[in-house]
């Protein structure tokens, strides 16, 4: 084959320090988790103790749910009304196969 096709979609999921509802519509952040909190604190000083938990879960997706993908994302603050962060979260470690140990998931 003398050409070379790839299509990596990753679903990255990032918590908020203790889980802190510190994210607000307004905010928006420039640069994933690195840099994002240095952003933060420069740009919205009221938010001071913003800072992201230790640790993310990245999942790929197949180009054939993409949308799936985002259309969940846009209806995430719904959803996690009925089903809590954490129980999501254990769940996709299950489904895809991720082992973890008990002290681990909320550092």
């Amino acid at each position: 084959m003398p050409h070379s096709f790839a299509s990596l979609l990753v679903h990255v999921i990032l918590s908020t320090k203790d889980r802190a509802s510190d994210l607000s519509p307004e905010l928006l952040l420039r640069v994933v988790k690195t840099n994002s909190s240095r952003s933060v604190h420069e740009q919205f000083p009221e938010h001071k103790r913003f800072g992201w938990q230790a640790g993310y879960g990245a999942f790929t997706v197949s180009g054939s749910r993409a949308a799936d993908v985002t259309d969940y994302i846009a209806a995430q603050q719904e959803h996690h009304r009925r089903v809590s962060f954490q129980e999501e979260f254990l769940t996709l470690l299950r489904n895809d196969g991720i082992a973890y140990a008990v002290r681990d998931r909320w550092g």
